[in-house]
């Protein structure tokens, strides 16, 4: 059975309390957002570190202490960004990988992103992956557009990773690979052999593109870094509610919640 993997990312850089009043921001809430997320069935966390004010950082001591925190409440696969947040530096985005988190996001390139421009240099993104390799780290390739795929190709024909390999199909960012159900099959096209994937869709497309991964046998990501409303016009009151409704539709295609323990085995962490 191709149980699902599902990811809750539960802060982002960008959403305010001001859009979503119930964003976690203190270690204390977003650890009790990633165990109402693994009770719902999500078995990897995505963690973007915030300031007291709410505004984003990359500090590892502020990653420590959310880390600490969820891994205190439940047993989740807990996996860093990288990405951080438009405009921070190389080393800034670096910070968390520092405390040997299981997973951690390795954008494959630069992209418009909105109104600003999110930038990834090739020298940057292998420095990251080196980073990562040293301190045990299972990156997660992040896939904005196509030609982020085409360059992850190269480094497995080039051998600068190897198998097994994760990515995580980003679709809907305005000014990137739109939500639609011909871009992901597109990139499906382009995967590398046996590589697993996770698609997050952004916004109002959130829900058809993980509809289509769990139909398809891929993975999915959920919660209020790439989406805030449950319905049009309704809020989500918690990111559990995402997790238990995308279960749901699991359970009914015969693919259940994979624990994190089986997650860790589809992925190749730890043993």
């Amino acid at each position: 059975m191709n149980k699902l993997i599902i990811t809750a990312a539960l802060t982002g850089a960008e959403v305010t309390r001001e859009q979503q009043p119930a964003l976690p921001i203190s270690p204390e809430e977003v650890a009790q957002a990633a165990w109402e997320c693994a009770q719902a069935g999500a078995a990897i966390v995505h963690i973007h570190a915030r300031l007291p004010d709410g505004s984003s950082t990359q500090d590892a001591a502020a990653y420590r202490a959310l880390i600490d925190a969820v891994r205190a409440r439940c047993d989740v696969i807990v996996q860093v960004s990288t990405g951080g947040a438009v405009g921070m530096s190389s080393a800034e985005r670096l910070g968390p990988v520092s405390l040997r988190p299981e997973m951690a996001t390795l954008s494959m390139g630069s992209t418009n992103f909105g109104k600003d421009v999110f930038i990834n240099p090739p020298d940057d993104m292998v420095q990251f992956l080196a980073a990562m390799q040293a301190h045990g780290v299972r990156p997660e390739f992040e896939i904005f557009d196509a030609g982020h795929l085409a360059t992850l190709q190269r480094w497995v024909q080039r051998g600068t990773v190897s198998l097994p390999l994760h990515v995580d199909l980003v679709l809907g960012v305005p000014g990137a690979m739109p939500a639609t159900p011909q871009a992901l099959m597109y990139l499906l096209s382009q995967l590398p052999t046996g590589a697993t994937w996770t698609v997050a869709g952004v916004g109002a497309g959130q829900l058809q593109m993980n509809a289509l991964a769990v139909a398809l046998g891929g993975h999915v990501r959920v919660g209020f870094e790439d989406n805030i409303y449950l319905r049009k016009g309704e809020l989500a009151s918690s990111n559990a509610q995402f997790v238990e409704r995308i279960a749901s539709l699991g359970r009914l295609l015969d693919r259940p919640p994979a624990s994190p323990d089986e997650a860790r085995g589809v992925l190749g962490i730890g043993g």
